[in-house]
């Protein structure tokens, strides 16, 4: 289930909003400048699905929005808890940036958390399979994908070389609940 919770951002114990209502959760991230959408597959799609199989069964999704925002990049990310990698790549994520592009991500499979730092406010949202969440050029966020990730997303990109990030040095990733 698709859940948000709005924090006051200089206090991590002030929460402003908890809510799994998806109509709620698209209001108050629209109110803020995030899209926040929900897609469904034409074709089925399992963790053993490829990259190929995921980016052909939203197709239809993918060229509209391609050509709605100019998005030339788009490639599939999947993380399993047995990745080798996993500690450092959650560690890599969870450090606020920004980036010069919107963040585009698709979940497929799984979840993860997108922590966003607008305003005096942290919007922590937790997208699941078939959640759709873009996050705005230079808005400072954070992603966790929780210590045993376990997630399949779309990823789209104006940038040809994909994810470049931007960090601010701040700390105030390490004051928010994270995933387990």
């Amino acid at each position: 289930m698709s859940y948000l919770t709005v924090f006051n951002d200089t206090n991590p114990e002030q929460v402003l909003l908890q809510s799994s209502n998806v109509d709620v959760i698209q209001q108050q991230l629209q109110a803020a400048g995030v899209t926040f959408a929900q897609w469904q597959a034409n074709a089925p799609v399992t963790a053993d699905s490829t990259a190929e199989q995921i980016i052909a069964a939203y197709a239809d999704e993918i060229a509209r929005l391609k050509a709605a925002e100019g998005y030339i990049t788009v490639d599939v990310i999947s993380l399993s808890p047995n990745h080798p990698d996993k500690q450092q790549l959650r560690q890599k994520f969870l450090a606020e940036h920004t980036h010069s592009e919107n963040e585009v991500r698709f979940f497929v499979r799984g979840q993860g958390l997108f922590c966003l730092h607008i305003g005096a406010k942290v919007y922590q949202v937790l997208c699941q399979q078939n959640d759709l969440i873009s996050v705005p050029a230079n808005t400072p966020h954070w992603f966790d994908m929780g210590s045993e990730p376990d997630f399949t997303a779309i990823r789209l990109f104006n940038n040809p070389d994909g994810w470049v990030a931007h960090f601010s040095g701040s700390d105030i990733a390490t004051k928010f609940p994270l995933l387990a």
